[in-house]
Protein backbone atom coordinates (compact mmCIF):
# COMPACT_ATOMS: atom_id res chain seq x y z
CA UNK A 1 0.00 0.00 0.00
CA UNK A 2 0.71 3.75 -0.47
CA UNK A 3 -0.17 5.59 2.21
CA UNK A 4 -1.73 8.75 1.16
CA UNK A 5 0.36 12.43 1.77
CA UNK A 6 -1.94 13.44 4.23
CA UNK A 7 -3.09 10.25 6.46
CA UNK A 8 -6.59 10.93 5.70
CA UNK A 9 -9.37 9.59 4.26
CA UNK A 10 -13.23 9.97 2.67
CA UNK A 11 -13.69 6.54 3.52
CA UNK A 12 -12.18 3.85 6.04
CA UNK A 13 -13.44 0.30 5.99
CA UNK A 14 -12.78 -1.97 8.33
CA UNK A 15 -13.18 -4.98 6.99
CA UNK A 16 -12.48 -6.58 2.96
CA UNK A 17 -15.30 -9.29 2.75
CA UNK A 18 -18.40 -8.67 0.34
CA UNK A 19 -19.33 -6.20 2.35
CA UNK A 20 -16.37 -4.59 2.44
CA UNK A 21 -15.20 -4.94 -1.45
CA UNK A 22 -18.36 -3.62 -2.79
CA UNK A 23 -17.86 -0.57 -0.50
CA UNK A 24 -14.45 0.20 -1.56
CA UNK A 25 -15.62 -0.28 -4.98
CA UNK A 26 -18.32 1.64 -5.36
CA UNK A 27 -16.88 4.67 -3.37
CA UNK A 28 -13.60 4.83 -5.33
CA UNK A 29 -16.07 4.79 -8.48
CA UNK A 30 -17.67 7.88 -6.96
CA UNK A 31 -14.18 9.80 -6.88
CA UNK A 32 -13.63 9.15 -3.18
CA UNK A 33 -10.37 8.56 -1.40
CA UNK A 34 -11.02 4.94 0.43
CA UNK A 35 -9.20 2.75 2.87
CA UNK A 36 -9.96 -0.49 3.19
CA UNK A 37 -7.91 -1.95 6.62
CA UNK A 38 -7.76 -5.94 6.80
CA UNK A 39 -6.95 -8.42 9.97
CA UNK A 40 -6.21 -11.30 7.86
CA UNK A 41 -3.08 -11.50 5.24
CA UNK A 42 -3.25 -11.08 1.34
CA UNK A 43 -2.51 -14.11 -0.24
CA UNK A 44 -2.21 -15.20 -3.99
CA UNK A 45 -2.91 -18.77 -5.34
CA UNK A 46 0.81 -20.39 -4.47
CA UNK A 47 0.40 -18.85 -0.92
CA UNK A 48 -3.18 -21.48 0.00
CA UNK A 49 -2.23 -25.04 1.67
CA UNK A 50 -2.66 -28.12 -0.85
CA UNK A 51 -4.31 -30.27 2.31
CA UNK A 52 -6.04 -28.47 5.24
CA UNK A 53 -3.56 -31.01 7.60
CA UNK A 54 -1.23 -27.39 7.14
CA UNK A 55 -2.56 -26.01 9.69
CA UNK A 56 0.04 -22.75 9.99
CA UNK A 57 -1.14 -21.72 6.49
CA UNK A 58 -4.95 -22.65 7.07
CA UNK A 59 -5.96 -21.98 10.26
CA UNK A 60 -6.14 -18.21 12.03
CA UNK A 61 -4.75 -18.98 15.61
CA UNK A 62 -2.70 -16.07 16.34
CA UNK A 63 -1.60 -17.06 19.79
CA UNK A 64 0.17 -20.26 18.23
CA UNK A 65 1.12 -18.26 15.46
CA UNK A 66 -1.14 -19.35 13.12
CA UNK A 67 -1.64 -16.77 10.49
CA UNK A 68 -3.94 -18.56 7.98
CA UNK A 69 -7.70 -17.89 6.29
CA UNK A 70 -9.50 -20.23 8.21
CA UNK A 71 -10.88 -19.19 11.41
CA UNK A 72 -13.15 -21.96 14.31
CA UNK A 73 -14.90 -19.79 17.25
CA UNK A 74 -16.71 -21.62 19.40
CA UNK A 75 -19.21 -19.75 22.18
CA UNK A 76 -21.84 -21.56 24.43
CA UNK A 77 -24.75 -21.83 22.27
CA UNK A 78 -22.69 -22.20 18.61
CA UNK A 79 -19.47 -22.45 16.88
CA UNK A 80 -18.44 -20.23 13.87
CA UNK A 81 -16.50 -20.71 10.62
CA UNK A 82 -15.30 -17.83 9.21
CA UNK A 83 -12.88 -16.16 7.06
CA UNK A 84 -9.61 -13.96 7.57
CA UNK A 85 -7.74 -12.20 4.78
CA UNK A 86 -7.74 -9.72 2.11
CA UNK A 87 -11.52 -10.84 0.09
CA UNK A 88 -12.99 -12.10 3.63
CA UNK A 89 -14.90 -15.07 3.95
CA UNK A 90 -14.55 -15.12 -0.30
CA UNK A 91 -11.32 -17.24 0.51
CA UNK A 92 -12.91 -19.54 2.54
CA UNK A 93 -16.43 -20.20 1.50
CA UNK A 94 -18.00 -22.89 -0.43
CA UNK A 95 -18.54 -20.37 -3.73
CA UNK A 96 -22.07 -21.10 -3.68
CA UNK A 97 -24.36 -17.79 -4.38
CA UNK A 98 -28.65 -18.71 -4.52
CA UNK A 99 -31.12 -15.89 -3.61
CA UNK A 100 -33.15 -16.77 -0.65
CA UNK A 101 -37.17 -17.39 -0.86
CA UNK A 102 -40.04 -15.08 -0.46
CA UNK A 103 -40.10 -15.52 3.14
CA UNK A 104 -36.70 -14.26 3.64
CA UNK A 105 -38.19 -10.79 2.18
CA UNK A 106 -40.99 -11.16 4.18
CA UNK A 107 -39.87 -11.71 7.85
CA UNK A 108 -41.65 -9.39 9.86
CA UNK A 109 -37.85 -8.85 11.59
CA UNK A 110 -37.19 -6.00 8.63
CA UNK A 111 -40.23 -6.19 5.79
CA UNK A 112 -42.07 -2.91 7.48
CA UNK A 113 -38.63 -1.06 6.34
CA UNK A 114 -39.39 -2.00 2.62
CA UNK A 115 -40.49 -3.88 -0.30
CA UNK A 116 -37.26 -5.79 0.33
CA UNK A 117 -37.76 -8.73 -2.65
CA UNK A 118 -38.56 -6.04 -5.34
CA UNK A 119 -35.77 -3.37 -4.23
CA UNK A 120 -32.91 -5.95 -3.96
CA UNK A 121 -33.80 -7.73 -7.22
CA UNK A 122 -31.47 -5.10 -9.44
CA UNK A 123 -28.42 -5.44 -7.03
CA UNK A 124 -28.78 -9.16 -6.86
CA UNK A 125 -28.54 -9.22 -11.07
CA UNK A 126 -25.31 -6.99 -10.44
CA UNK A 127 -24.04 -9.14 -7.70
CA UNK A 128 -24.22 -12.01 -9.68
CA UNK A 129 -22.32 -10.45 -12.83
CA UNK A 130 -19.81 -8.69 -10.29
CA UNK A 131 -18.97 -12.47 -8.89
CA UNK A 132 -19.00 -14.03 -11.85
CA UNK A 133 -22.11 -16.49 -11.31
CA UNK A 134 -22.29 -19.42 -13.33
CA UNK A 135 -24.36 -22.63 -12.89
CA UNK A 136 -22.16 -26.14 -11.95
CA UNK A 137 -21.58 -28.24 -14.87
CA UNK A 138 -20.93 -31.30 -13.68
CA UNK A 139 -23.08 -34.13 -11.06
CA UNK A 140 -20.69 -35.79 -8.76
CA UNK A 141 -21.10 -39.21 -6.53
CA UNK A 142 -22.64 -36.60 -4.15
CA UNK A 143 -25.12 -35.32 -6.23
CA UNK A 144 -26.49 -38.50 -7.86
CA UNK A 145 -27.25 -39.70 -4.27
CA UNK A 146 -28.65 -36.69 -3.63
CA UNK A 147 -31.03 -36.25 -6.71
CA UNK A 148 -32.01 -40.19 -5.76
CA UNK A 149 -32.73 -39.36 -2.31
CA UNK A 150 -35.19 -36.76 -3.54
CA UNK A 151 -36.68 -38.72 -5.78
CA UNK A 152 -37.01 -41.24 -3.16
CA UNK A 153 -39.32 -38.45 -1.01
CA UNK A 154 -40.98 -37.74 -3.90
CA UNK A 155 -39.28 -33.99 -3.72
CA UNK A 156 -37.53 -34.44 -7.42
CA UNK A 157 -38.28 -30.61 -8.48
CA UNK A 158 -36.58 -29.69 -5.48
CA UNK A 159 -33.23 -30.89 -6.51
CA UNK A 160 -31.01 -28.72 -8.84
CA UNK A 161 -27.32 -28.11 -9.54
CA UNK A 162 -26.15 -24.58 -7.75
CA UNK A 163 -25.27 -21.43 -9.05
CA UNK A 164 -21.32 -20.73 -8.00
CA UNK A 165 -18.78 -18.26 -8.50
CA UNK A 166 -15.83 -19.98 -10.47
CA UNK A 167 -14.50 -19.73 -13.49
CA UNK A 168 -15.34 -22.70 -15.39
CA UNK A 169 -12.43 -22.56 -18.38
CA UNK A 170 -9.42 -24.65 -19.34
CA UNK A 171 -7.90 -26.37 -16.75
CA UNK A 172 -3.85 -25.82 -16.90
CA UNK A 173 -4.45 -23.36 -19.14
CA UNK A 174 -4.41 -19.28 -18.41
CA UNK A 175 -6.52 -17.45 -20.54
CA UNK A 176 -7.51 -13.20 -20.49
CA UNK A 177 -9.80 -11.86 -18.06
CA UNK A 178 -13.32 -13.91 -18.84
CA UNK A 179 -15.47 -11.73 -16.94
CA UNK A 180 -14.97 -8.31 -17.33
CA UNK A 181 -13.92 -7.65 -21.04
CA UNK A 182 -10.48 -8.18 -20.75
CA UNK A 183 -10.16 -6.10 -17.38
CA UNK A 184 -9.88 -7.95 -14.71
CA UNK A 185 -7.05 -10.49 -13.96
CA UNK A 186 -6.28 -13.39 -15.94
CA UNK A 187 -7.69 -16.74 -14.98
CA UNK A 188 -7.24 -20.47 -14.83
CA UNK A 189 -10.59 -22.67 -15.36
CA UNK A 190 -11.67 -24.95 -12.90
CA UNK A 191 -9.97 -28.61 -11.98
CA UNK A 192 -13.18 -29.62 -9.73
CA UNK A 193 -10.26 -30.83 -7.12
CA UNK A 194 -12.46 -29.98 -4.35
CA UNK A 195 -10.21 -27.47 -2.68
CA UNK A 196 -12.14 -24.50 -2.90
CA UNK A 197 -12.38 -24.11 1.29
CA UNK A 198 -9.06 -24.22 1.79
CA UNK A 199 -7.53 -21.73 -1.05
CA UNK A 200 -8.21 -22.33 -4.72
CA UNK A 201 -4.70 -22.46 -5.57
CA UNK A 202 -5.34 -22.61 -9.64
CA UNK A 203 -6.73 -18.88 -9.86
CA UNK A 204 -10.22 -20.39 -10.93
CA UNK A 205 -12.58 -19.60 -7.52
CA UNK A 206 -13.68 -15.79 -8.10
CA UNK A 207 -12.76 -14.31 -4.82
CA UNK A 208 -12.86 -10.81 -4.24
CA UNK A 209 -9.79 -10.11 -4.91
CA UNK A 210 -10.15 -10.99 -8.70
CA UNK A 211 -13.42 -8.69 -8.98
CA UNK A 212 -14.62 -6.21 -6.40
CA UNK A 213 -11.33 -5.63 -4.44
CA UNK A 214 -9.35 -5.73 -7.63
CA UNK A 215 -11.35 -3.36 -9.70
CA UNK A 216 -11.20 -1.13 -6.15
CA UNK A 217 -7.27 -1.08 -6.00
CA UNK A 218 -7.39 0.21 -9.77
CA UNK A 219 -9.12 3.12 -8.56
CA UNK A 220 -7.14 3.94 -6.29
CA UNK A 221 -8.68 2.27 -3.22
CA UNK A 222 -5.47 1.15 -0.60
CA UNK A 223 -5.69 -1.65 1.51
CA UNK A 224 -3.64 -1.80 4.50
CA UNK A 225 -3.37 -5.62 5.52
CA UNK A 226 -2.46 -7.49 8.77
CA UNK A 227 -3.58 -4.34 10.69
CA UNK A 228 -6.59 -4.32 13.51
CA UNK A 229 -8.96 -1.63 14.12
CA UNK A 230 -9.44 -1.27 17.63
CA UNK A 231 -10.82 2.39 18.10
CA UNK A 232 -13.19 4.47 16.02
CA UNK A 233 -13.06 7.86 17.81
CA UNK A 234 -15.56 10.76 16.51
CA UNK A 235 -14.34 14.03 15.77
CA UNK A 236 -17.23 16.91 16.55
CA UNK A 237 -20.55 16.07 17.97
CA UNK A 238 -21.33 12.50 16.44
CA UNK A 239 -18.42 12.36 13.82
CA UNK A 240 -19.43 15.49 12.10
CA UNK A 241 -16.43 16.39 11.88
CA UNK A 242 -15.14 12.87 10.69
CA UNK A 243 -13.44 9.46 12.96
CA UNK A 244 -10.21 8.91 14.27
CA UNK A 245 -9.26 5.13 13.53
CA UNK A 246 -6.72 3.72 15.53
CA UNK A 247 -4.95 0.01 14.39
CA UNK A 248 -2.92 -2.92 15.95
CA UNK A 249 -0.38 -4.94 13.99
CA UNK A 250 -2.70 -8.01 14.24
CA UNK A 251 0.44 -10.42 12.98
CA UNK A 252 4.03 -9.55 14.33
CA UNK A 253 5.29 -10.19 17.82
CA UNK A 254 5.13 -6.52 18.38
CA UNK A 255 2.08 -5.22 18.09
CA UNK A 256 2.63 -1.81 16.52
CA UNK A 257 0.10 1.17 16.54
CA UNK A 258 -1.19 3.20 14.33
CA UNK A 259 -4.04 5.65 13.40
CA UNK A 260 -5.51 7.44 10.65
CA UNK A 261 -8.33 9.78 9.69
CA UNK A 262 -11.60 9.59 7.69
CA UNK A 263 -14.87 11.88 6.81
CA UNK A 264 -16.87 8.24 7.07
CA UNK A 265 -16.63 5.22 8.36
CA UNK A 266 -17.88 1.37 7.11
CA UNK A 267 -17.93 -1.46 9.27
CA UNK A 268 -17.14 -4.49 7.57
CA UNK A 269 -15.53 -6.82 9.66
CA UNK A 270 -18.12 -9.95 9.63
CA UNK A 271 -20.46 -10.61 13.17
CA UNK A 272 -17.51 -11.68 14.89
CA UNK A 273 -15.22 -8.45 13.96
CA UNK A 274 -18.15 -5.99 13.58
CA UNK A 275 -20.27 -6.80 16.53
CA UNK A 276 -17.10 -7.10 18.92
CA UNK A 277 -15.77 -3.81 18.02
CA UNK A 278 -19.32 -1.99 18.30
CA UNK A 279 -19.60 -3.68 21.99
CA UNK A 280 -16.44 -2.72 23.12
CA UNK A 281 -16.77 0.92 21.77
CA UNK A 282 -20.15 1.55 22.85
CA UNK A 283 -18.64 1.67 26.47
CA UNK A 284 -15.51 3.93 25.30
CA UNK A 285 -15.85 6.00 22.17
CA UNK A 286 -19.42 5.48 20.91
CA UNK A 287 -21.50 5.55 23.39
CA UNK A 288 -24.64 6.53 21.22
CA UNK A 289 -25.09 3.36 19.15
CA UNK A 290 -27.91 1.82 19.38
CA UNK A 291 -28.77 -0.92 22.84
CA UNK A 292 -29.60 -3.50 20.18
CA UNK A 293 -26.18 -3.73 19.28
CA UNK A 294 -25.61 -7.44 19.74
CA UNK A 295 -29.44 -8.23 19.53
CA UNK A 296 -30.65 -10.64 16.82
CA UNK A 297 -27.77 -13.01 15.70
CA UNK A 298 -29.13 -16.12 13.66
CA UNK A 299 -26.90 -19.15 12.83
CA UNK A 300 -29.00 -19.79 9.70
CA UNK A 301 -30.37 -22.95 11.70
CA UNK A 302 -27.96 -24.86 10.60
CA UNK A 303 -26.74 -28.32 10.68
CA UNK A 304 -23.34 -29.70 9.56
CA UNK A 305 -23.26 -33.61 9.23
CA UNK A 306 -21.00 -36.38 7.40
CA UNK A 307 -21.56 -39.47 6.60
CA UNK A 308 -18.48 -42.14 6.10
CA UNK A 309 -18.19 -44.74 3.85
CA UNK A 310 -15.74 -47.61 4.08
CA UNK A 311 -15.26 -48.67 0.58
CA UNK A 312 -11.57 -47.02 -0.38
CA UNK A 313 -13.25 -46.34 -4.16
CA UNK A 314 -16.07 -44.37 -3.17
CA UNK A 315 -14.78 -40.77 -4.09
CA UNK A 316 -16.47 -37.64 -2.38
CA UNK A 317 -13.78 -35.22 -3.00
CA UNK A 318 -13.93 -34.80 -6.80
CA UNK A 319 -15.75 -31.80 -7.26
CA UNK A 320 -16.05 -27.91 -6.24
CA UNK A 321 -17.37 -27.27 -3.10
CA UNK A 322 -20.98 -27.29 -2.91
CA UNK A 323 -22.56 -28.61 -6.36
CA UNK A 324 -26.15 -29.10 -5.64
CA UNK A 325 -28.92 -28.15 -3.25
CA UNK A 326 -32.09 -29.83 -2.20
CA UNK A 327 -35.05 -27.85 -1.31
CA UNK A 328 -36.67 -30.16 1.52
CA UNK A 329 -39.46 -28.26 1.87
CA UNK A 330 -40.30 -24.12 2.23
CA UNK A 331 -37.85 -23.47 5.15
CA UNK A 332 -35.33 -26.21 4.63
CA UNK A 333 -32.97 -27.59 2.48
CA UNK A 334 -29.59 -29.81 1.77
CA UNK A 335 -26.28 -29.08 0.57
CA UNK A 336 -23.25 -32.02 -0.15
CA UNK A 337 -20.15 -30.17 0.74
CA UNK A 338 -16.72 -31.33 0.00
CA UNK A 339 -12.57 -30.78 0.73
CA UNK A 340 -9.97 -32.35 -1.44
CA UNK A 341 -8.68 -36.00 -1.46
CA UNK A 342 -6.19 -35.88 1.88
CA UNK A 343 -7.64 -32.87 4.10
CA UNK A 344 -8.94 -34.94 6.20
CA UNK A 345 -8.10 -32.61 9.41
CA UNK A 346 -12.04 -33.19 9.85
CA UNK A 347 -11.84 -36.31 11.25
CA UNK A 348 -10.27 -35.93 14.36
CA UNK A 349 -13.78 -34.14 15.15
CA UNK A 350 -16.29 -36.72 14.27
CA UNK A 351 -18.68 -38.50 16.16
CA UNK A 352 -21.34 -41.09 15.74
CA UNK A 353 -24.54 -38.94 14.99
CA UNK A 354 -26.64 -39.26 18.29
CA UNK A 355 -29.12 -36.91 20.33
CA UNK A 356 -30.42 -36.64 23.73
CA UNK A 357 -31.64 -33.81 26.36
CA UNK A 358 -28.60 -33.95 27.88
CA UNK A 359 -24.33 -34.91 27.45
CA UNK A 360 -24.82 -37.43 29.71
CA UNK A 361 -26.97 -39.27 28.16
CA UNK A 362 -25.53 -38.53 24.87
CA UNK A 363 -22.00 -39.78 26.23
CA UNK A 364 -24.11 -43.10 27.77
CA UNK A 365 -25.59 -43.74 23.72
CA UNK A 366 -22.27 -42.68 22.77
CA UNK A 367 -20.15 -45.82 24.48
CA UNK A 368 -23.22 -48.06 23.66
CA UNK A 369 -22.44 -47.56 20.17
CA UNK A 370 -19.31 -47.77 20.14
CA UNK A 371 -19.38 -51.12 22.20
CA UNK A 372 -21.79 -52.40 20.22
CA UNK A 373 -19.81 -51.76 17.05
CA UNK A 374 -16.29 -51.35 17.92
CA UNK A 375 -14.84 -52.62 14.37
CA UNK A 376 -17.19 -50.19 12.27
CA UNK A 377 -16.17 -47.62 13.91
CA UNK A 378 -12.40 -48.38 13.94
CA UNK A 379 -12.68 -49.14 10.38
CA UNK A 380 -14.14 -45.62 9.57
CA UNK A 381 -11.75 -43.72 12.11
CA UNK A 382 -8.90 -45.14 10.03
CA UNK A 383 -10.22 -45.30 6.80
CA UNK A 384 -7.45 -43.96 4.31
CA UNK A 385 -8.64 -40.95 3.26
CA UNK A 386 -11.82 -39.24 4.93
CA UNK A 387 -11.94 -36.26 2.53
CA UNK A 388 -12.45 -38.53 -0.08
CA UNK A 389 -14.94 -41.34 1.36
CA UNK A 390 -16.75 -38.49 3.52
CA UNK A 391 -19.79 -36.48 2.05
CA UNK A 392 -20.29 -33.64 4.42
CA UNK A 393 -24.06 -32.52 4.58
CA UNK A 394 -25.02 -28.33 5.38
CA UNK A 395 -28.47 -28.71 6.47
CA UNK A 396 -30.20 -24.96 6.80
CA UNK A 397 -33.73 -23.88 7.81
CA UNK A 398 -35.21 -20.45 7.22
CA UNK A 399 -36.67 -20.69 11.23
CA UNK A 400 -36.15 -17.82 12.66
CA UNK A 401 -34.90 -17.99 16.33
CA UNK A 402 -32.57 -15.57 17.28
CA UNK A 403 -29.08 -15.04 19.80
CA UNK A 404 -27.33 -11.82 21.72
CA UNK A 405 -23.68 -11.67 21.81
CA UNK A 406 -22.79 -9.43 25.08
CA UNK A 407 -19.14 -7.98 25.94
CA UNK A 408 -17.91 -10.82 28.20
CA UNK A 409 -14.78 -10.12 30.46
CA UNK A 410 -12.08 -11.40 27.71
CA UNK A 411 -14.50 -11.76 24.27
CA UNK A 412 -18.19 -11.91 23.22
CA UNK A 413 -20.55 -14.53 25.00
CA UNK A 414 -23.80 -15.72 23.72
CA UNK A 415 -26.96 -15.75 25.26
CA UNK A 416 -30.48 -16.61 23.84
CA UNK A 417 -32.57 -13.65 22.90
CA UNK A 418 -35.90 -15.09 21.26
CA UNK A 419 -37.68 -18.26 20.09
CA UNK A 420 -36.14 -21.77 20.39
CA UNK A 421 -31.77 -21.71 21.05
CA UNK A 422 -29.85 -23.06 18.03
CA UNK A 423 -29.55 -26.63 17.98
CA UNK A 424 -27.30 -29.15 17.22
CA UNK A 425 -30.12 -31.96 17.15
CA UNK A 426 -32.40 -30.98 14.08
CA UNK A 427 -34.76 -33.91 13.78
CA UNK A 428 -35.08 -33.12 9.54
CA UNK A 429 -31.33 -33.00 9.28
CA UNK A 430 -30.97 -36.43 10.87
CA UNK A 431 -33.57 -38.04 9.03
CA UNK A 432 -32.18 -36.50 6.16
CA UNK A 433 -28.09 -37.65 7.24
CA UNK A 434 -29.40 -41.21 7.54
CA UNK A 435 -31.08 -41.72 4.16
CA UNK A 436 -28.50 -40.55 2.48
CA UNK A 437 -26.56 -43.14 4.38
CA UNK A 438 -28.34 -45.88 3.26
CA UNK A 439 -28.32 -45.05 -0.24
CA UNK A 440 -24.36 -44.28 -0.26
CA UNK A 441 -23.54 -47.40 1.98
CA UNK A 442 -22.32 -45.28 4.58
CA UNK A 443 -22.87 -44.15 8.16
CA UNK A 444 -23.72 -40.70 9.40
CA UNK A 445 -21.37 -38.42 11.91
CA UNK A 446 -21.53 -35.41 13.88
CA UNK A 447 -18.94 -32.82 15.37
CA UNK A 448 -18.07 -33.81 18.74
CA UNK A 449 -18.80 -30.29 20.30
CA UNK A 450 -22.74 -31.19 18.31
CA UNK A 451 -23.18 -34.78 20.03
CA UNK A 452 -21.55 -34.48 23.41
CA UNK A 453 -21.87 -30.51 24.06
CA UNK A 454 -25.00 -29.90 22.12
CA UNK A 455 -23.60 -26.94 20.29
CA UNK A 456 -24.23 -26.30 16.58
CA UNK A 457 -22.25 -25.01 14.08
CA UNK A 458 -22.92 -22.65 11.24
CA UNK A 459 -20.53 -21.17 8.59
CA UNK A 460 -23.14 -18.35 8.46
CA UNK A 461 -23.41 -16.24 11.61
CA UNK A 462 -25.82 -13.50 10.68
CA UNK A 463 -27.01 -10.39 12.61
CA UNK A 464 -25.85 -8.44 15.64
CA UNK A 465 -26.44 -5.03 13.88
CA UNK A 466 -29.59 -5.37 12.55
CA UNK A 467 -32.06 -2.96 10.88
CA UNK A 468 -34.65 -0.61 12.48
CA UNK A 469 -36.88 1.78 11.74
CA UNK A 470 -35.26 3.91 14.52
CA UNK A 471 -32.42 3.35 16.91
CA UNK A 472 -34.93 1.72 19.81
CA UNK A 473 -35.48 -1.43 17.04
CA UNK A 474 -31.81 -1.55 15.37
CA UNK A 475 -28.46 -0.42 15.06
CA UNK A 476 -29.04 0.66 11.43
CA UNK A 477 -31.53 2.52 9.23
CA UNK A 478 -33.00 0.54 6.07
CA UNK A 479 -30.22 2.48 3.99
CA UNK A 480 -27.46 1.25 6.59
CA UNK A 481 -26.87 4.11 8.59
CA UNK A 482 -25.57 3.94 11.99
CA UNK A 483 -28.52 5.60 14.19
CA UNK A 484 -26.70 8.34 16.66
CA UNK A 485 -23.85 8.85 13.66
CA UNK A 486 -23.11 10.77 10.89
CA UNK A 487 -21.80 9.03 7.92
CA UNK A 488 -21.07 6.13 9.21
CA UNK A 489 -22.61 2.25 8.11
CA UNK A 490 -22.40 -0.85 9.00
CA UNK A 491 -22.23 -3.35 5.24
CA UNK A 492 -21.15 -7.51 6.43
CA UNK A 493 -23.28 -10.35 7.89
CA UNK A 494 -24.18 -8.34 10.79
CA UNK A 495 -26.82 -6.26 9.42
CA UNK A 496 -28.62 -9.00 8.05
CA UNK A 497 -32.31 -8.94 9.30
CA UNK A 498 -33.51 -12.27 8.91
CA UNK A 499 -32.80 -15.68 8.21
CA UNK A 500 -32.34 -16.67 4.20
CA UNK A 501 -32.07 -20.03 5.02
CA UNK A 502 -29.63 -20.46 2.11
CA UNK A 503 -26.21 -19.30 1.62
CA UNK A 504 -25.64 -15.69 2.08
CA UNK A 505 -23.00 -14.17 0.40
CA UNK A 506 -25.02 -13.09 -2.26
CA UNK A 507 -27.55 -10.97 -0.25
CA UNK A 508 -24.48 -9.30 1.64
CA UNK A 509 -23.43 -8.21 -1.51
CA UNK A 510 -26.96 -7.20 -3.13
CA UNK A 511 -27.61 -5.22 0.16
CA UNK A 512 -24.74 -3.54 0.08
CA UNK A 513 -24.59 -2.50 -3.61
CA UNK A 514 -28.02 -1.10 -2.68
CA UNK A 515 -26.66 1.15 0.36
CA UNK A 516 -23.54 2.13 -1.77
CA UNK A 517 -25.85 3.30 -4.53
CA UNK A 518 -27.60 5.53 -1.83
CA UNK A 519 -24.05 7.65 -1.16
CA UNK A 520 -24.26 10.28 -3.72
CA UNK A 521 -20.89 11.21 -5.98
CA UNK A 522 -18.09 13.29 -4.33
CA UNK A 523 -18.47 16.76 -4.68
CA UNK A 524 -15.13 17.71 -5.41
CA UNK A 525 -16.12 21.92 -4.51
Amino acid sequence: MNKSDSGEYDFIIIGSGFGGSVSALRLSEKGYKVLVIEKGKRYEAKDFPKRNWNLKKWMWLPALRFFGFFKLTFFRHVAILSGVGVGGGSLVYANTLPIPKKKFFEAKSWAHLADWERELKPHYDTAKRMLGVDRNPRMENGDIALQKLSKEIGKENGFQLTDVAVYFGKPNVVSPDPFFGGEGPEREGCRFCGACMIGCRYNAKNTLDKNYLYFAEKNGAEVLSEKEVYDVIPLGENGVDGYKVKWKKSTGFFKTKGEVKAKGIIFSGGVLGTVSLMLKLKGKSLPNLSGKVGEGIRTNSESLLGVSVPDKDAVFSDGIAITSILHLDAESSVEPVRYPSGSGFWRLLMFPMLDGKNWLIRLSKVAGELARHPFKWLRLYFIPDWAKQTQILLFMQTIDSTLRFEKGAFRMKTKVSSGKPPTAFIPEAQRTAKRFAEIVGGTPEALLSETLLGIPTTAHILGGATMGKDKSEGVIDKDNKVFGYENMYVCDGSMISANPGVNPSLTITAITERAMSKIPIKNFN
